[in-house]
């Protein structure tokens, strides 16, 4: 029984469905309207059925009030009873204190976990000419600043006071934070302390999960439409992969290509930038990751591939590839059971934009490079600081550098 059918017998149990002119007139679950079913030719009036085509539950809900049986004198009786089960959603249980603990102390355990994270950055200052600010305080100005979410101009309150408390030997000019994002010198930077942010967490991410998605910008791609004779828009996009622990959801290893790059591609990195600080396990990726090369990737890692397959492959050959082919045809249920963690990378691209916004500020494109690094790096910090609470750990940076 579909949904569709599950709800067309909740309607006839619980509503009062009557014929009037050859029609049935079945109420409507979320108002008070009243479609029109007719029977015989199978249609009704709602959107469901009219835009798709479907047997829409109304139908359905018509047709089991018609297995009634009516009487000459008028009465009913009722020849198949009905019965509505009510399934009941999944619940997860939260540690509240822990949680509370967290969200009311994070901005200051953020700037205490972020200026501890750039301390281990080295300054080279010039011979000759004017001292360039510590190459610490800039990296730490721009990444408080995306975790700030405000304006250039109103952050420098934010960062005055960071200053007041230590974390910062000078104060940068409003101005000066966007001219570090545009510096391409700070993308490998990042990318580091990305890395190094995961790290208190090598001991307790096993299990691995890969995708990826896009941050909009604010400018636009122009293209004339020859079919309809009209110029169309869309904003350009920054496509990030990345890879992500399944139980905190710490990202582990992150890429930015182009926005067209091939997830299949971009995954080899991944994995190898993730096997280098983690016990591999389990990885899970969807079918656009699905490759013969991949498979075996992650087998030489000592980890077992759970990446979907699409409905044209096929397990010819051997190694890892066709090994799991024939696991995903006849254990599908126990399959799908490891894959579905893959799920949780989604919940970390759900995570990263409600906090940080799922679009970009900067208008270069090493600008919005290293501003999708900054979102990250934030996120994994925010990570962090739930699990000082939620597992007592005391992160300690620069020390587990593998």
């Amino acid at each position: 029984m579909d949904l569709r059918e599950q709800r067309g017998m909740e309607l006839a149990a619980t509503r009062v469905i009557k014929r009037k002119k050859g029609v049935w007139l079945v109420p409507s679950q979320s108002n008070n309207a009243k479609y029109q079913v007719n029977i015989q030719m199978a249609t009704c009036t709602c959107l469901d059925h009219e835009t798709r085509g479907v047997t829409c539950k109304h139908i359905y809900a018509a047709r089991f009030v018609m297995k009634r049986e009516q009487n000459a004198d008028g009465s009913t009786t009722v020849t198949e009873s009905l019965t509505v089960t009510e399934t009941k959603r999944t619940t997860y249980l939260q540690n509240w204190s822990a949680y509370n603990e967290a969200q009311t102390h994070e901005q200051d355990k953020f700037q205490v976990l972020l200026a501890d994270l750039c301390s281990g950055l080295v300054t080279n200052q010039p011979k000759t000419g004017r001292p360039r600010l510590p190459l610490s305080d800039a990296v730490f100005s721009i990444v408080f600043k995306v975790y700030s979410t405000v304006s250039q101009r109103r952050f420098v309150s934010d960062l005055r006071e960071a200053r007041n408390r230590g974390f910062i030997a000078k104060l940068p000019h409003f101005n000066s934070i966007s001219n570090y994002l545009e510096n391409a010198e700070l993308t490998p930077i990042l990318r580091t302390l990305i890395t190094q942010s995961s790290l208190p967490l090598k001991s307790v991410e096993t299990d691995f999960a890969a995708d990826s998605s896009g941050f909009t910008t604010c400018r636009f791609t122009r293209w004339f439409d020859h079919k309809y004779g009209t110029v169309k828009q869309e904003h350009e996009w920054v496509k990030c992969h990345l890879m992500c622990g399944v139980k905190t959801n710490i990202v582990t290893a992150v890429e930015i290509a182009g926005r067209f790059a091939s997830d299949v591609k971009t995954f080899p990195a991944l994995v190898d930038a993730t096997a280098k600080n983690f016990q591999m396990t389990e990885v899970s990726a969807d079918k656009g990751y699905a490759s013969k090369a991949n498979s075996e990737l992650v087998a030489g890692t000592g980890a077992i591939p759970y990446i979907a397959f699409s409905s044209h492959h096929t397990g010819t050959g051997d190694g890892t590839w066709s090994k799991m082919f024939h696991y995903f045809q006849f254990k599908r249920t126990e399959f799908m059971a490891h894959y579905h963690k893959r799920s949780n990378v989604e919940s970390t691209f759900s995570m990263m934009k409600r906090k940080f916004g799922d679009s970009l500020r900067s208008r270069t494109d090493v600008a919005m490079v290293n501003e999708t690094l900054c979102k990250v790096l934030c996120h994994n910090l925010v990570v962090l600081i739930h699990e000082m609470s939620e597992l007592n750990i005391d992160p300690v940076f620069w020390n587990n550098a593998a």
